[in-house]
């Protein structure tokens, strides 16, 4: 029979060592912090839960990164988190059900059947913020200034972000009446702007309709674009020209208050089209071929948990804004080597210390000082005089 090397991981699955899991840690309750300071209530939610409830609404775009397994005590098919999002949404709309405005984050591990990209992990620790009970883009202008300042805390360098909405699109796909095939090739094709499967879907068209969706491959650069936008989408209807208005509101407000950030519009960008509503945004840095952190609109999220609700936010995976990021981060604590023993005044002093916030580590029996080093402590307690002292500890 083969030898099982018992201590492989599965692809994608990786373990979190001293002191980077320290450094993350660290990491972790800065932001929640962060997001306390913003009045963003911290949430925690189950890691395994029934199948339907994971996969409704956003959830569907979820179903081949989600793990499987069948619960033994009622037979119904279980599934592991791919996405806290949905499961926050459940929160609002069926359990807190509060009238107005609610806005709560949250922070935990996460399990992918298929990871996002090749060389992502398949085991991330997801953070995010969202906000309920607001329609407005002023809702979106906080949880995209929420984003910036996560990044800026984390000390991610080159940060831009990309802004799109996804009414726009969807506004002019109603108004042309695309059939669902249709609709969804076009999607497609303007995803990877291929500009000549565009215009051979829009041909048949209306002219003008035509010509506005065949726009949208090419609306894309910087705020000009929104200037541009203004002209070539003209004759659409009002709800595209309401969606155009909400993103330049939200694109100036955004200028202003972080006037050193790169924008960069692409209206023909549909990330998560399924199930976002309004604006979707990310963030991309220079040495990432993939977005470090994403979000958008998504109304009514809630509907299928017995309450619709508006609902907007982010998220992003922690280990990878640790990896990126160059915020300076409490060290782990050095140590201080304590002999071993019962006797009563050297524990009152071994306490005393740790009460001062000092890492104390006392010997196990058969330990002596050549196992200090290990233990992270560079100095040690001596009886000196009949007291017990802190003392350098010289290897």
């Amino acid at each position: 029979m083969a030898t099982v090397d018992r201590w492989l991981l599965p692809d994608g699955i990786e373990e979190v060592l001293p002191p980077e899991a320290a450094r993350i840690e660290v990491a972790r309750r800065r932001v929640l912090d962060l997001f306390q300071r913003w009045g963003y209530e911290f949430v925690v939610t189950p890691h395994i839960e029934y199948l339907e409830s994971l996969l409704t609404g956003a959830g569907q775009d979820l179903d081949l990164r989600t793990f499987k397994v069948t619960d033994p005590q009622s037979g119904r098919l279980m599934g592991f988190r791919a996405d806290i999002t949905p499961q926050v949404a459940r929160i609002d709309a069926h359990t807190l059900r509060r009238e107005g405005p609610s806005r709560l984050c949250y922070a935990g591990s996460v399990l992918h059947a298929k990871p996002r990209a090749l060389t992502t992990s398949r085991s991330p620790i997801q953070l995010g913020a969202e906000l309920y009970g607001d329609a407005s883009a002023t809702s979106d202008v906080e949880v995209i200034s929420l984003l910036l300042e996560t990044l800026e805390l984390a000390s991610v360098p080159e940060v831009h972000i990309d802004l799109g909405h996804v009414g726009i699109y969807r506004g002019l796909a109603r108004a042309a009446g695309l059939s669902g095939e249709t609709e969804q090739q076009l999607f497609d094709a303007l995803q990877r702007k291929a500009v000549d499967e565009v215009a051979a879907l829009t041909k048949p068209l209306p002219a003008a309709l035509g010509g506005m969706l065949r726009a949208l491959a090419e609306l894309c650069g910087d705020r000009q674009v929104l200037d541009m936008a203004r002209a070539r989408l003209a004759e659409a209807p009002a709800e595209v020209h309401a969606a155009l208005n909400d993103l330049i509101a939200i694109a100036d407000t955004l200028a202003q208050r972080y006037p050193e950030l790169p924008l960069y519009f692409d209206l023909g960008e549909l990330r998560g089209y399924h199930y976002h509503t309004g604006v979707v945004f990310a963030a991309f840095v220079p040495s990432v071929g993939q977005s470090i952190a994403q979000g958008g609109r998504y109304d009514d999220i809630g509907a299928d948990f017995g309450r619709a609700r508006p609902a907007t936010g982010f998220s992003t995976d922690l280990k990878t804004l640790v990896t990126l990021g160059q915020m300076t981060l409490d060290q782990p604590l050095a140590g201080v080597w304590a002999p071993n023993g019962q006797d009563l005044a050297l524990w009152s002093v071994v306490q005393q210390l740790r009460r001062e916030n000092l890492r104390v580590v006392q010997a196990l029996p058969g330990q002596d000082l050549s196992a200090a080093r290990e233990a992270g402590c560079d100095r040690q307690l001596s009886l000196i005089g009949g007291c017990w002292q802190v003392v350098p500890l010289n290897f």
